[in-house]
């Protein structure tokens, strides 16, 4: 296998988390840039980055990067790279791009360019004029950006936040891979209790209870580059044999679930059923302005409602105030909330360690982070 440089795409404000996610995954002379981290590796990291990364976006198989300041030459060089060494004969590919300050700034027409330079260089390999593409799916992005056009092909398919154990969600739901960044952010580790009051349908508590468990987040989906011939099927049934047997199902987890609705406590029970860490979650019905925290020691990770909709601002200024006078108490607790309430801090009562600025879909959101004082070694 030869050597290939992947990209895993990431939402702004996490690149250092995905970074972190890579390094510890064994991946070295990292490349980190506004949005993405940049690594190297062979036909079997496609497989492996894909199932691992819990909070990358996708991870793109990069075919080349150069200046474009002209159709013709974007023709010829995007012609010049070797997409016959991917794409099959019956491959079906798309292609989808962005501009952003660049001279060649008509997307449709950076496509339709690109689409045709693909297509002479298949003519060439396969001997053909006209291909079916009735096969595995290839989608190719055209990026520019200051006049340089980056050429990436899509391994994932579906965005790695859909891990496949959500068919139920909450109202307002909160992406998988930003529910595993907001954990990894923490000082939660798998011996530290771990409450989320506002549990939703479970995303927070289930993403740390499989970071606690091992479990690797694309174990139960499929992905598009697993029809690739380039790659091959044993690849990937190696990669999910090494997943599997990476899972530790001896881990004791103490995490806690809570919500006042109950209808959404049962969705969070299934979702987690459908995650293999059901036996690692407590959940309850319960006002989290209600809770009664008995042990000393502990981690509340939550994304309470924002009150983004008209009429809801008072209610949640009031749930803030709430919030403030139950978990300020806890003085040994750290405590990390998002939210896009501009004015958190002052209803909550008290100014956040850390404040880190992320983006909850596109929603801007801030991440306020208390830190309690670290457990004392058992």
């Amino acid at each position: 296998m030869g050597k290939i440089e992947l990209i895993a795409t990431t939402t702004f404000g996490l690149e250092a988390v995905v970074k972190r996610e890579l390094l510890n995954l064994g991946y070295e002379d990292l490349k980190v840039e506004n949005g993405k981290v940049t690594f190297i590796g062979d036909e079997s990291d496609i497989a492996k980055a894909n199932l691992w990364l819990r909070s990358a976006d996708r991870v793109l198989l990069k075919m080349g990067e150069f200046k474009a300041l002209s159709f013709e030459e974007l023709f010829e060089k995007t012609k010049a790279l070797p997409w016959d060494e991917w794409i099959t004969e019956d491959g079906e590919f798309t292609v989808i791009g962005k501009s952003v300050k660049s001279q060649l700034y008509s997307v449709p027409d950076c496509q339709s360019i690109v689409k045709k330079a693909v297509v002479e260089k298949l003519k060439t390999k396969y001997n053909t004029e006209w291909f079916k593409e009735d096969g595995p799916k290839f989608t190719i992005q055209v990026a520019l950006l200051k006049d340089v056009a980056t050429l990436t092909i899509d391994t994932s398919g579906d965005g790695l936040h859909k891990r496949g154990y959500r068919p139920k969600a909450s109202e307002a739901p909160i992406k998988e891979t930003l529910a595993s960044a907001l954990v990894q952010l923490s000082y939660w580790n798998k011996d530290r209790l771990l409450l989320d009051p506002f549990c939703g349908s479970g995303t927070i508590p289930i993403e740390a209870a499989m970071i606690g468990k091992n479990i690797a987040p694309g174990l139960h989906r499929s992905f598009a580059s697993e029809k690739w011939p380039r790659i091959g099927k044993d690849v990937w049934k190696k990669a999910r044999v090494d997943a599997l047997k990476q899972i530790n199902q001896d881990v004791e987890l103490n995490i806690v679930a809570s919500d006042i609705n109950k209808g959404v406590i049962e969705i969070a029970k299934e979702n987690a059923f459908n995650a293999g860490v059901d036996d690692c979650i407590e959940f309850k019905v319960q006002d989290a302005t209600q809770i009664n925290i008995k042990e000393k020691y502990g981690v509340m990770i939550t994304n309470p409602p924002y009150g983004e909709r008209l009429g809801e601002k008072k209610e949640v200024e009031r749930l803030y105030k709430e919030m403030g006078k139950v978990f300020r108490k806890q003085k040994t607790w750290s405590n990390y909330i998002l939210t896009s309430y501009e004015n958190f801090e002052k209803l909550y009562g008290k100014k956040a360690d850390k404040k880190r600025k992320l983006f909850n879909g596109k929603i801007k959101v801030d991440y306020y982070q208390y830190y309690g004082p670290r457990p004392p070694k058992k």
